[in-house]
């Protein structure tokens, strides 16, 4: 059901952005309410390599600690991370979902397992999940903007550091900790359960941890065409084991996971199975490729080969496609103090990835995708060096992965590349007083290479960025910083080699081997107030990418497009603020909001930009109670590119509510309810490939029990 369109949203927005005083940070959620004027601790942000204080970093950084996460997880990542400021869900029905970041997604967002980049199929397509389980992250942190650059050129939407305890860092105090959850939710109908254990003694500590997770198709808002979104259920298993040596200068660990999960692909159609393409336009027959010596199908019918195959309440579960996947990974983390002379810290970061999908449709395995990867990090802290009347510190590293990937069935529009990258990158930072002042820069060489049947070569690409920001805590618990940067990011493989039809996201994608490097020159602005009554955060950024590259729809037949990846210099500007107040102590409310505008420097828009959003929330804690309240309105969605569609506004309304208690033994438990969309809200996601097939889930219970040991 449309919603009424509000012309001047965009204004409204910008006006409230701009007046309101922005943003107190994501850790502040909960822990401000013992005290009228609440004291934050120093939280360090282990993301920026150099774990500088939150409140210095020169560019917007969010974190997610265990308790946030307990009220915001979710079974994919993007689920997970959706509403914060900035940050959007890709979703693909329920299994796939990776975050969109200031309009940005696939490799302009990198993802890092602990800081080691995570080895999957999720860039090549939305239909593709992250592999890995945020259920059982220990903390998220989200870091925008230029100073990335030393985790990757051109990740101009930001870097997004899952954090977990499959490596133990230290032998627990007790000799065991850890906890067990069970939760379930009412959209979907589904069950979660997860646990986590971490022992030791001396020096040897161990870690085990697993998930189960099933659920249905979820229901979707009032007024859809249908109750539930067919190919949206789910079925995930995870474990994992670690081991370390814990020594008084650091640590070495290793870990073992596995990551199962079988999901639905909804929109997925072979009605245009028999599409194909001449020149740049597309040819599909008004029948779908059935012989025109057989009768025509009967609605809700179409031809598959010589096979009829019919929709409904008996046949339908045999139309869903499926996405069965499978990712091991062998992790390597350590850490040590002092380790050569003049440095401080060496840090080690391995991954070795044996990723593989496959598209099961009617039974069969229709395509299997597989990512054979390993990454490799380390980086070398030196120690605080007197520089003039300041101090300098920083660090030096080098990176080098390797991705193996292959397609290999009906839908296999990616031949079979090899892609190598090596890195070499370096930070530094110098104190002045109130002033930190930072400057990175990173090199990197790219070879991909591609070995298919009829096509065979390699595109290299050399690419160099640098950074360079500053921040002023101009009085106590202010602070102001500004950074700018000129990155370069390598085509993918997709990008350079797709050449085929690809059905679950209804597209014939072509790939282009003359793509170039794009090359961004990034600026971020930001206000922050970090104590006191009331804090806020506003941030400005302009991102101009030259020879930017997306995914153009140049024909589109029904719901089935033509894609070609191609170039055009686009700007990226927006706003991302919030600003919250601690009215006694037992309530804070707060406002914030978030725009992006994205357009080709010759005209037109940039595709899948999602709209601008404007939010209230309020917060209660009262002893061993907590409750909160959050409305926010997503505002319609209409500068379009070419064949795209109008997106509606909607408003959400969410709902949580949780105890926590103690034990006689210490132990602590916590009881969470949360009712999500409780206006049971028709939604539909402008940044989705699936959007009209998919829409949003509508009201949802989700009621769960914590138990920490």
């Amino acid at each position: 059901m449309n919603k009424p369109h509000y012309p001047h949203h965009a204004l409204t927005l910008a006006i409230a952005l701009a007046v309101m005083p922005s943003v107190a940070s994501a850790q502040d959620t909960g822990a401000a309410s013992a005290a009228a004027t609440p004291t934050l601790d120093t939280v360090r942000v282990t993301g920026t390599a150099l774990d500088i204080p939150l409140e210095e970093s020169a560019t917007p950084v969010e974190l997610l600690d265990e308790r946030a996460l307990l009220q915001r997880r979710a079974g994919t990542l993007g689920e997970t991370l959706d509403g914060l400021p900035g940050v959007r869900n890709n979703n693909y029905g329920a299994g796939a979902g990776r975050p969109v970041i200031r309009g940005a997604d696939s490799a302009r967002v990198r993802i890092l397992s602990d800081g080691s980049q995570v080895q999957d199929a999720s860039t090549s397509s939305p239909d593709h999940a992250v592999g890995l389980e945020p259920m059982l992250s220990s903390e998220i942190e989200i870091l925008r903007g230029p100073s990335t650059l030393i985790y990757g050129g051109g990740i101009v939407g930001g870097v997004v550091n899952v954090r977990d305890k499959r490596i133990p860092t230290e032998v627990p105090e007790k000799g065991y900790a850890g906890n067990v959850e069970v939760r379930s939710e009412s959209s979907a109908r589904e069950k979660t359960g997860l646990f986590s254990l971490t022992a030791g003694s001396g020096p040897i500590a161990l870690h085990v941890e697993g998930l189960n997770r099933s659920a249905g198709d979820y229901e979707t808002g009032s007024g859809w065409s249908a109750p539930r979104v067919a190919g949206s259920a789910a079925k995930t298993w995870y474990g994992s084991m670690g081991a370390s040596y814990i020594h008084s200068r650091g640590y070495l660990g290793v870990a073992y996971s596995r990551l199962r999960s079988k999901y639905g692909l909804p929109g997925h159609s072979h009605e245009y199975e028999d599409c194909h393409v001449h020149g740049n336009s597309l040819h599909c027959g008004s029948d779908h490729g059935h012989s025109h010596d057989e009768p025509a199908a009967p609605a809700g019918c179409h031809w598959h080969g010589t096979e009829l195959h019919c929709t409904g309440s008996e046949g339908e579960s045999e139309e869903v496609a499926l996405v069965d996947m499978d990712t091991e990974r062998w992790d390597i983390r350590g850490e040590w103090r002092d380790p050569l002379p003049g440095f401080a810290r060496a840090r080690l970061r391995a991954s070795v990835t044996d990723y593989r999908h496959d598209e099961i449709d009617h039974g069969e395995i229709g395509t299997t995708f597989k990512n054979k990867a390993h990454d490799a990090r380390l980086e070398l802290e030196h120690h605080p060096l007197s520089l003039g009347p300041g101090t300098l510190r920083g660090l030096l590293g080098a990176q080098h992965s390797r991705r193996k990937f292959s397609a290999v069935g009906e839908e296999a529009y990616v031949e079979p590349t090899d892609t190598q990258s090596y890195a070499v990158f370096g930070l530094e930072e110098y104190r002045l007083g109130d002033w930190r002042f930072e400057l990175s820069g990173r090199y990197e060489w790219q070879d991909s290479q591609l070995d298919g049947a009829s096509r065979r070569g390699t595109v290299k690409h050399h690419m160099g960025s640098i950074s360079g920001g500053a921040s002023w805590n101009f009085t106590p618990g202010h602070t102001l910083a500004m950074s700018v940067s000129r990155s370069q990011r390598a085509p993918t493989a997709e990008e350079l080699f797709a050449s085929g039809i690809h059905l679950a996201t209804n597209t014939w994608e072509r790939g282009n081997t003359l793509l170039k490097s794009e090359q961004s020159t990034n600026l971020d602005i930001s206000l922050r107030k970090t104590s006191g009554d009331t804090r806020y955060e506003l941030t400005a950024f302009h991102n101009r990418i030259d020879n930017y590259i997306y995914a153009d729809t140049t024909d589109r037949y029904e719901n089935f497009r033509l894609v070609d990846y191609r170039q055009r210099d686009a700007s990226f500007t927006g706003l991302e603020a919030r600003v919250s107040h601690q009215l006694n102590r037992q309530w804070r409310v707060g406002m914030s909001g978030d725009m992006v505008r994205a357009r080709f420097s010759s005209g037109g828009d940039v595709p899948r930009i999602p709209s601008y959003r404007l939010g209230l929330n309020a917060h209660w804690q009262s002893g061993a109670w907590s409750a909160s309240a959050e409305w926010y309105r997503n505002f319609a969605q209409n500068r379009l590119a070419s064949f795209e569609t109008r997106t509606a506004a909607y408003d959400m309304v969410n709902l949580r509510m949780a105890w926590r208690g103690r034990l006689s033994s210490g132990q602590t438990y916590e009881l969470y309810a949360a009712l999500n969309n409780a206006l049971n809200k028709l939604a539909f996601n402008h940044t989705s490939f699936v959007k009209d097939a998919s829409p949003l889930r509508g009201r949802s219970l989700v009621v769960g029990a914590r138990f920490n040991f």
